[in-house]
């Protein structure tokens, strides 16, 4: 099989990317490693910011979006009963959407084939190939048979754990990591919201978090030690707990209700440097990964597309490498923007364990900061919903 881009992995980003560039006519091809049923099923965020949203209208796939996403005008951080609201519409002009990141991922899927977007699922053995020359091409195993795609460019859109950042050698590469000593429980189930907008709660026994994927279905979290597992949870302790760390508001309107899904998930920061390397060029978690306080995974993913995109379509309609030359460069000056703002609202909102009562005096003085100042306020808010691209 021969494509101008090879694209490896059908998240968000990849199937973004090959939407972009089918829609400007340039060929494309994805290798999934999982299923179809699989990608489907992963339960990820859903606070969409206007690069993503705009990404989804551009493609003319924000149908169900519209229906169905909650538009949100601010969100709130809360320090024992004290609720700051951040009023992301009044100070910045945007808003945020609330969609789930399945959801996305779903409307892509579903419009791949009448965009002529081919999408090889259950690739297995995937490798990438001569992507120091002009000439890379992916191998991968698929019901016993060993194919070959050979495109002009590769896009390694496969996350943390996929090929596409492992192949670029140590020596042209350079990882920088935080791994946070604590994990987020969450919960999703089919119970209305306890608040119209988010809630990011600090007390004294951690970090918790309100928010919802739609009036019916709620999507709530709580920080625990990494060394907790799913069976020290069951579901009752779970609420227990959530209503404990919560504003009194919140928590007096949360409804219990059957966990649909429950796991725990570690928190790190960490980005990859260069975000190119000959012919292969990375995106979204491949890339780099945020803690999930400041709600930036999938949209740092939509600006990267956003960028190749366009540097990939200048250089096949009017042989322009100048987009291509700059994308890592450009690409990386808004992921540690955005790198910056969720270790900020991290460690704002987290209690650490080796933190000592100047710590805690430090959050509080910050929060009081972020209650006083509208000033605060508007930069949360600018970072929240997103930096100009």
């Amino acid at each position: 099989m021969r494509t101008q881009v090879a694209i490896i992995g059908s998240g968000p980003s990849g199937l973004m990317l090959g939407h972009l560039l089918r829609q400007a006519g340039v060929d494309a091809v994805i290798i999934e490693r999982q299923s179809s049923e699989h990608v489907l099923s992963r339960i990820r965020a859903g606070v969409l910011e206007t690069v993503t949203t705009d990404i989804l209208e551009d493609l003319d796939i924000a149908e169900r979006m519209r229906a169905e996403g909650l538009p949100h005008d601010g969100f709130n951080l809360a320090d024992g009963e004290r609720l700051i609201r951040i009023d992301i519409k009044a100070l910045t002009g945007k808003q945020v959407m609330v969609y789930g990141q399945t959801e996305v991922t779903k409307d892509l899927i579903d419009a791949a084939p009448s965009r002529g977007l081919e999408i090889v699922w259950e690739a297995d053995d995937v490798a990438l190939h001569d992507f120091e020359s002009d000439a890379p091409y992916v191998t991968y195993r698929k019901d016993g048979a060993e194919h070959r795609v050979d495109a002009r460019f590769i896009a390694g859109c496969d996350g943390f754990h996929g090929p596409s950042r492992k192949a670029i050698p140590e020596a042209v590469g350079k990882g920088f990591e935080k791994v946070y000593p604590f994990g987020w429980l969450g919960i999703l189930s089919d119970v209305p919201p306890c608040n119209h907008e988010l809630i990011y709660a600090n007390h004294e026994n951690g970090f918790a978090l309100a928010s919802m994927r739609s009036m019916t279905r709620s999507r709530y979290y709580i920080q625990v030690p990494l060394s907790d597992k799913l069976e020290d949870w069951p579901d009752e302790k779970l609420w227990d707990e959530l209503c404990r760390r919560l504003p009194p508001e919140g928590a007096a309107n949360v409804t219990r209700g059957p966990a649909l899904e429950k796991s725990i998930a570690p928190l790190r920061s960490y980005v990859f440097e260069p975000m190119r390397h000959g012919s292969l060029f990375l995106a979204g978690d491949a890339a780099h990964i945020v803690p999930p306080t400041g709600a930036k995974g999938l949209n740092l993913a939509a600006s990267d597309v956003r960028y190749l995109s366009q540097a990939l379509i200048a250089w096949f309609e009017k042989n322009d490498g100048d987009a291509l030359a700059a994308y890592s460069d450009k690409a990386l000056a808004r992921v540690w923007k955005s790198e910056r703002f969720s270790w900020q609202l991290t460690m704002l909102m987290h209690r650490f364990p080796e933190d000592g009562p100047f710590d805690r005096r430090i959050q509080i003085a910050e929060l009081d900061y972020v209650a006083t100042s509208e000033t605060a306020r508007r930069a949360i808010a600018e970072n929240y919903v997103g930096l100009p691209l």
